[in-house]
């Protein structure tokens, strides 16, 4: 009987990049609460997720003059700078998901998190 191969991670900086079963207490051995690692993980996740996003934004904003309108943008750039363009996004698109840096952070305790107490006010009748 010939078994379906396991799929090849392929590494990416210093972060698998495929599917990785996690071990649910590990995840929840410092807050004691799955669902607050989850939060401090998605929370970190998004955080990344928009540093990226500028980053991408700001270095493909370098190929388009300020003071042209949008709509003929894709006139004024020329084959150099598309293949470039395109170098930039491939490079992004490679680099691992957001979620998995931030669990990998969260893994190797390199996240700080604090609780902020609730405030209350008094209700006047």
């Amino acid at each position: 009987m010939n078994w379906p191969q396991t799929p090849k991670t392929t590494t990416t900086m210093k972060y698998k990049t495929s599917l990785i079963a996690r071990n649910l207490l590990a995840l929840s051995e410092s807050t004691g609460n799955i669902y607050e690692a989850v939060a401090i993980i998605s929370r970190r996740a998004r955080q990344i997720a928009v540093r990226t996003q500028e980053e991408l934004d700001s270095k493909l904003a370098e190929f388009v003059p300020e003071d042209i309108p949008e709509d003929t943008v894709e006139q004024v750039i020329n084959e150099d700078d598309i293949e470039k363009r395109a170098a930039i996004n491939r490079f992004y698109e490679s680099m691992p998901k957001p979620t998995i840096i931030a669990t990998e952070e969260f893994l190797a305790k390199e996240l700080t998190y604090r609780y902020v107490e609730p405030i209350v006010t008094m209700a006047t009748t």
